[in-house]
């Protein structure tokens, strides 16, 4: 069974991406035809802001922030009938993404082309091209 790894922002491009694999079924019929792991990073939070709140309070804010975020990939996912993983990780969007393939064993990573806007790729480089950079499994690009 091929375990995919599908990163998630809440963007309507990252939802393309768990479309398509619920339409196409990456290379097989869904449900049930592959291994899928939803992931959505969150950046970790400017300096020590501990000093100010607590560890579990910061904790609950990137747990909060990253339900939001797979919430709609997630009821897609069930609609369909598929299985899946839910992850929620904080770090460096890429290098956390491609850390979190290696890790699994993941076969491919399958993910939107845009994240939430141009702007935000422009102003904190494209995730995308440095998953694409960084990673060492093929990478699928959903427009």
């Amino acid at each position: 069974m091929k375990k995919l790894l599908v990163p998630v922002d809440g963007s309507e491009c990252s939802l393309r991406a768990v479309r398509h694999l619920v339409g196409k079924g990456s290379g097989a019929a869904l449900p049930g035809a592959a291994e899928i792991h939803l992931v959505n990073v969150q950046p970790g939070l400017p300096g020590d802001i501990t000093r100010f709140v607590s560890r579990e309070q910061v904790a609950g804010y990137h747990r909060d922030e990253s339900e939001k975020e797979l919430a709609e990939a997630k009821q897609l996912l069930d609609a369909a009938g598929a299985r899946y993983e839910a992850h929620a990780e904080v770090g460096p969007l890429a290098e956390t993404i491609v850390k979190l393939a290696d890790r699994l064993g993941c076969d491919e990573i399958v993910m939107g082309a845009r994240g939430r806007s141009a702007l935000a790729d422009f102003l904190m480089g494209s995730t995308v091209t440095r998953v694409l950079q960084l990673a060492r499994v093929p990478v699928l690009l959903v427009k």
